[in-house]
């Protein structure tokens, strides 16, 4: 079948055996792929926690049809259409585990669907698990404009949220922020941002950060944090490492909690699919909850969509179909 590898040259499209399902594990024909930092990332080499390396198939989310069950697979039958997260997605046919997928909308075209599962179990956890969002509470998304962002913005709203901030540094992407739930827009850049947010709840600051930037914002998180508010770390593409202003964070008694799927155990990845499954899939199957599509890609031009995403430029998700 039909790949995207990374190898010694770098990533490109490929030959390679068809995998076969085992224990609980769903074999699934894929129709189309959602693009993601992190594949971004493997492509120039780096590892996503065990993943990564020479003969590495990347990609981490798709959407296809259920084609062969593990003997232990459970929930769904060969030939539903599904949609899900795991490795080696970008392919012709790839594994997942059979709690790690949802079932496709009926109003739901692949397309769609590939830009979901990634966004929805991160932002779902993010917001609601471990930032403990609660109606009439502030919350401001670090990094708003990615497709992920977007979605939490979404989620909190849904969730009640009586004001939601959104951040991006790209003057044009920060003017869309509204549509997706923002009440303010706020451009991370600007020295200034913290005293916008301070303005915003009456200067208290919000009661939770999701933060996909950190890096150099890590401080000013905790100056725009209200007291007992809570951050969450889900990313760092403003670098991982930082000065950090401790004496703030114990004044401020700030609950500072970090995420990531790549030391989840699958019981405890089953386990967040789940809480979407039970506490939101109504709002995405009434297409409440949803992503912009900014451009699509046929597969034989995968290498274009990563350059199209290298190049920043985008709202929502990039998706690249078979």
């Amino acid at each position: 079948m039909k790949a995207y590898v990374f190898g010694a040259n770098g990533a490109a499209i490929t030959d390679v055996a068809k995998p076969a399902p085992k224990g609980t594990q769903v074999l699934v024909r894929v129709h189309a792929c959602g693009l993601n930092r992190a594949d971004l990332g493997m492509t120039k080499g780096h590892a996503h926690g065990s993943a990564g390396g020479a003969g590495t198939v990347l990609g981490m989310e798709w959407a296809g049809e259920v084609a062969e069950l593990g003997q232990e697979a459970r929930g769904v039958k060969i030939g539903d259409k599904v949609m899900g997260s795991g490795g080696a997605a970008f392919a012709e046919y790839t594994l997942a585990d059979h709690g790690r997928l949802f079932r496709s909308p009926s109003n739901m075209n692949f397309e769609e669907a590939a830009t979901l599962p990634v966004a929805l179990a991160t932002m779902h956890n993010a917001v609601v698990t471990n930032g403990a969002l609660r109606p009439g509470q502030t919350v401001l998304i670090q990094g708003a404009s990615s497709g992920v962002g977007l979605m939490a913005m979404q989620i909190a709203k849904l969730k009640g949220a009586k004001t939601v901030i959104g951040s991006s540094t790209d003057a044009i992407r920060r003017g869309r922020l509204k549509e997706f739930g923002a009440d303010l827009a706020i451009d991370s850049s600007d020295p200034g941002w913290v005293d916008s947010v301070l303005k915003a709840t009456d200067g208290e600051g919000v009661d939770l950060i999701v933060d996909q930037v950190s890096g150099k914002v890590a401080n000013q998180n905790l100056a725009a944090t209200k007291i007992k508010g809570r951050i969450v770390n889900v990313g760092r593409l403003g670098g991982t490492h930082a000065d950090f202003n401790f004496d703030l964070h114990a004044a401020r008694r700030i609950h500072y909690i970090g995420v990531t799927f790549r030391t989840r155990t699958i019981e405890e990845i089953r386990e967040i699919f789940d809480e979407v499954r039970k506490d939101i899939w109504g709002a995405v199957e009434a297409r409440k909850l949803q992503l912009p599509i900014d451009r699509v890609f046929k597969f034989d031009d995968i290498g274009k969509a990563f350059e199209h995403m290298e190049a920043n430029q985008h709202l929502g998700k990039i998706v690249v179909t078979l």
